[in-house]
C-alpha cells in the first residue's frame, strides 16, 4: 500500500527520519510547530485497493480479508486500518496548501520517471547531489531492483507469507484492471467521483 508519508526532523544536532501511515490529524502538532520536512507518497485509488488486498492475504498478523469483491465494499466505506483512502490523500493534500514544507509525490510519477522525481525531492530537501549519486539512487529505487533486495522486500519477515504473495508484488500503474469487474468499475468511478468531488487532487489510474 504504496501510501506514506516520511517525516524529518531539522534539527541538525539530531537528524531523524520518521516513517508512517497516520493520517494528518493524528501527527503530533509539534512536527508542524517545528517545521519539520514532509515527504508524502500517494498511490491512486484503484491501484491502492489491488495493493492493499494482497497485503492482506500475505500478513499473517492480519485479518483475513476475504473475497476482493467484499474486500473493495470495505474499501470504498473506509473500513480499513488508517481510516479512508480520500481522507488520508485529501487531508495531506489540503496541508499542503498551507505547509510549505510539505512534499506530496505520487506513485504513479515516481514509476514514469523516477530520476526526475529523485532531482526534485533532493530539491526539496535541499540536497546538492551530484548526477552520479543521484543516478546511483534511481537505480536501487526501481521496483525491479527493490524486489530484489532483502533490506526492502521484507522477505526475512516470518509474519509475511511469500507463498501467498511478496510484499513487493507487480509494483504497475493500471493493475487494477486486472481485478475489477466492469461493474465494480462503475460503482467505484461513482463513488470515487462523490468523495472527490471537493478537491483539486487528481490521480492518474494508468501512465
Amino acid at each position: 500500500m504504496p501510501t506514506g508519508v516520511e517525516l524529518a526532523n531539522n534539527l541538525p544536532t539530531t537528524p531523524r527520519l520518521i516513517k508512517t501511515h497516520l493520517p494528518v490529524q493524528l501527527v503530533p502538532k509539534s512536527f508542524w510547530e517545528q517545521n519539520c520536512k514532509v515527504v508524502y507518497v500517494a498511490r491512486n485509488a484503484k491501484d491502492n485497493a489491488v495493493s492493499y488486498f494482497h497485503f492482506e492475504r500475505m500478513v499473517q498478523i492480519l485479518p483475513e480479508p476475504g473475497d476482493w469483491n467484499s474486500y473493495l465494499q470495505m474499501f470504498m466505506d473506509g473500513k480499513k486500518v488508517f481510516g479512508p483512502w480520500y481522507d488520508h490523500v485529501c487531508g495531506y493534500w489540503e496541508k499542503k496548501q498551507t505547509y510549505s514544507n510539505l512534499h506530496y509525490m505520487f506513485f504513479e510519477d515516481m514509476v514514469e520517471n523516477t530520476d526526475r522525481e529523485v532531482e526534485r525531492l533532493c530539491s526539496f530537501l535541499g540536497l546538492s547531489t551530484p548526477t552520479d549519486e543521484r543516478e546511483k539512487i534511481t537505480k536501487n529505487t526501481h521496483f525491479d531492483a527493490m524486489k530484489q533486495n532483502k533490506m526492502t522486500n521484507y522477505s526475512t519477515l516470518p509474519v509475511m507469507d511469500f507463498s501467498i504473495s511478496p510484499f513487493m508484488r507487480k509494483g504497475k500503474v493500471g493493475d487494477w484492471k486486472n481485478h475489477f469487474t466492469v461493474a465494480q468499475n462503475e460503482q467505484f468511478d461513482e463513488h470515487y467521483k462523490q468523495r472527490m468531488q471537493n478537491t483539486s487532487l487528481q490521480f492518474r489510474t494508468e501512465i
